[in-house]
């Protein structure tokens, strides 16, 4: 691997020590991408009976939709906020990505995704589509109509996986296996369709060896791109009743371990995955307890590439295939 000093580029073609989403499409488009976040309106398995009810332990939406997203607006309309939205903040950027995000965005039938799906694609400036989703949600006429689609659009599905364990996953509510996602993320990959995957650190349970132990497991994995964020106690969840009652099952981060933390995952991590997000952010009227302050998430993403810089390591470092 070449060994990046100043003004030196990575196997992954730019300058920064992590494999970065933004300069990932940058490399693909030659520009700025903007992801548009969309409220389709879908539910999921473990919410309306047929897994389950309550939703995952840890999830509000609120705490994350933009304010523009409200399923109640047709997703032209919802797109169309969203670009003017971020047009103050990225003026650069002249394509666009419908995020469906809210929820399970497959989670219904063929012909209503259709509908929606293409409805977003006829947007002016919308190049492709980020779908989130969960892997006991896709199937294969799903993945062979999105094959076809990815002939002409990127697209990717982005799967909540959150955590490798499967006693984490059965504590929280998810619904489905570990081994639930890797056979989805194979069968996706396997058509040609771009995957992502998320994942949570300090999910109730786990210990920091353990959380540490999944990189070389997601490293292995079918994957294009991950985000990873830190646990954060979200107001009106089950998890903030769960945590009130047995903080001593939380092994939550302040911003100076998690640092230290996701540094060492890092130097873990295939240098081949994409890193879209290091951590979450919700805003305050939602957060149990103090949270990390007013650190947002781009200064944490400076903070984390100033340290590399000073311990002169990068992403895959220490990967050994």
């Amino acid at each position: 691997m070449l060994i990046s000093k100043k003004n030196k580029v990575y196997p992954w073609g730019h300058e920064r020590r992590f494999n970065a989403y933004s300069n990932y499409f940058r490399g693909i488009y030659g520009a700025r991408v903007q992801k548009v976040s969309i409220d389709a309106g879908f539910s999921c398995p473990n919410r309306d009976g047929s897994k389950g009810l309550g939703g995952c332990t840890y999830c509000n939406n609120e705490a994350f939709n933009p304010s523009y997203c409200k399923s109640v607006k047709p997703v032209s309309e919802q797109i169309k906020e969203g670009i003017e939205f971020h047009k103050w903040r990225y003026n650069e950027a002249v394509s666009y990505l419908a995020y469906f995000q809210a929820y399970s965005n497959t989670y219904a039938s063929i012909d209503r995704l259709k509908m929606l799906y293409e409805e977003a694609l006829s947007y002016p400036g919308v190049i492709g589509l980020i779908i989130g989703t969960r892997p006991d949600c896709i199937d294969n006429e799903k993945l062979e109509y999105l094959k076809k689609l990815s002939e002409k659009y990127y697209i990717a599905i982005e799967y909540g996986i959150e955590s490798c364990f499967n006693k984490t996953l059965k504590r929280i509510n998810r619904g489905h296996t570990f081994e639930d996602s890797v056979a989805a993320l194979e069968k996706t990959s396997g058509l040609g369709i771009n995957t992502g995957a998320h994942f949570i650190f300090g999910l109730p349970g786990e210990t920091r060896e353990e959380m540490l132990s999944q990189v070389d497991v997601i490293s292995a994995l079918p994957v294009k791109t991950v985000k990873f964020h830190q646990l954060q106690i979200i107001k009106g969840t089950t998890m903030e009743m769960e945590y009130k009652n047995n903080p001593g099952d939380f092994e939550l981060f302040t911003w100076e371990e998690y640092l230290s933390f996701i540094i060492v995952f890092l130097e873990r991590l295939n240098p081949e995955i994409v890193i879209e997000r290091f951590t979450g952010e919700a805003p305050p009227r939602f957060l149990t307890g103090e949270g990390w302050g007013k650190k947002r998430t781009d200064q944490l993403v400076n903070l984390i590439e100033k340290r590399l810089e000073e311990i002169d390591t990068w992403q895959g470092k220490l990967y050994i295939r």
